[in-house]
């Protein structure tokens, strides 16, 4: 069941020339199109169903700088500051608060693990502190009685996923975009060798600069354009209560669960850690990529085969630009979410904080997760293909770095310094005998 979303009215007409088209109305979509029309781009926001239907709207609403890889702390640093003037910037209200985030921990090795990365982040200046016994009630009321301590960092926030990205899309079409929804775009045309326009559902759009920010459907639109992005799925489920007091205002997970509340007074909650992998014809194709990954988060990856395999193998591969897409034959991805794991989340939180043991469940939901072999995104230029912009496979940290992340894609667009260095997400790194440092 699709949560609540703000729903964007899309523009009348379709224009035959813009400067850049944009594929994919999610939270890295809006922030790409809002920031390259404030640059004075002539840009179309072109989305197959909802502005925000899919994973930007279903995602747990943090916004931090917390946890990150160390190659992401940067672009976290940035959208905070995008985050923190985003209300302002769009004319409406995105949810973004800056209530922190707390990470509670049970064990010394957990302890340790977190002030391990807090080692590493500290050459960026991060805001985070290890906090124990009574301090962590301050923040978390209750928490010193069941951790022994935790990683905090009062500046990281929370926003919601139903509000912002339509926020911010709304605003880039202030800012002079055309926004389009239920308007799949099929492929890409070229003259040249390099980026020469799109085909849509509703029609023909000539263009220079093409930017797929398209989530969970990044590499199959890549594969009918002879570009191999390496790119999985899995699935999270996510679950929302009704207006709860009491509970705590600062976002914290522990090893089963994690919360963050909501502007309504409820709160999003899930299972930390239990995110389901379907294993499809992708998984055993991209299977050698993907092991060190799988290796090294065994446990935290839950593996299964079903309906999925089926649906994917007959999901078409190959299509002209005259002819209907997969795209157009899912307008919004709505999986069912796994129950099981909610309860777990739900039983475990209700144990560890009364606050928490009256929730009364609203609502709860499924979403797909775009996952690169190293988690980390893939945002620039496809070298084979000039004009073909990659800005995609955020691995579930999307919505927190969703506006630096559209910032940079946009500054890479238009030539300008980028807001933070883009080596860390080239698309070169993932290509076979290719020098990695290239």
């Amino acid at each position: 069941m699709s949560p609540p979303l703000e729903l964007v009215q899309s523009d009348p007409h379709v224009p035959a020339r813009a400067g850049v088209v944009i594929i994919g109305g999610g939270i890295i979509g809006a922030s790409t199109a809002l920031f390259l029309a404030e640059k004075g781009h002539s840009v179309v926001l072109c989305e197959k169903g909802r502005i925000g239907g899919e994973q930007s709207s279903r995602n747990w609403g943090w916004c931090r700088t917390m946890g990150r890889d160390a190659d992401e702390i940067p672009l976290a640093m940035e959208s905070l500051r995008l985050w923190r003037g985003m209300n302002q910037r769009t004319g409406r209200e995105t949810g973004y608060r800056q209530a922190g985030v707390m990470y509670l921990c049970e064990t010394e090795q957990e302890m340790a693990d977190r002030e391990a990365w807090l080692v590493e982040a500290e050459q960026y200046q991060v805001d985070a502190r290890v906090v124990r016994g009574t301090a962590m009630d301050e923040i978390v009321p209750g928490a010193s009685s069941q951790f022994i301590g935790a990683l905090h960092t009062p500046t990281d926030g929370r926003a919601e996923p139903s509000m912002a990205a339509p926020a911010i899309a709304e605003a880039a079409r202030a800012a002079g975009a055309t926004v389009l929804t239920d308007c799949a775009v099929r492929g890409v045309e070229t003259k040249g060798g390099r980026i020469s326009g799109v085909v849509t559902e509703k029609g023909r759009i000539a263009c220079d600069v093409v930017v797929l920010a398209g989530g969970a459907w990044s590499r199959l639109f890549c594969g009918n354009a002879d570009i191999e992005l390496p790119q999985l799925k899995v699935l999270a489920s996510v679950f929302r209560t009704q207006p709860l007091n009491g509970g705590p205002e600062t976002s914290a997970s522990g090893s089963v669960f994690a919360f963050r509340k909501r502007l309504d007074g409820g709160y999003t909650i899930a299972r930390r850690n239990a995110n389901i992998a379907d294993i499809t014809p992708d998984s055993f194709r991209l299977l050698r990529q993907y092991l060190p990954t799988l290796r090294e988060n065994y446990g935290e990856i839950r593996m299964r085969i079903g309906r999925r395999f089926i649906q994917e193998w007959r999901t078409k591969r190959r299509w002209s630009l005259d002819e209907a897409t997969p795209f157009e034959a899912v307008r919004v991805w709505d999986p069912e979410p796994r129950h099981a794991v909610l309860e777990e989340a739900r039983s475990v939180l209700s144990q560890k904080f009364p606050a928490f043991a009256g929730m009364q469940i609203a609502q709860s939901w499924g979403g797909m997760i775009d996952v690169t072999p190293d988690a980390v995104p893939v945002i620039g230029e496809v070298p084979s293909l000039p004009g073909f912009f990659l800005a995609t496979g955020f691995s579930g940290h999307g919505f927190g770095i969703g506006p630096g992340a559209g910032r940079l894609t946009a500054d890479l667009v238009s030539g300008d310094t980028p807001i933070v260095d883009p080596h860390p997400f080239r698309f070169s790194r993932f290509s076979k005998g290719r020098d990695q440092a290239a």
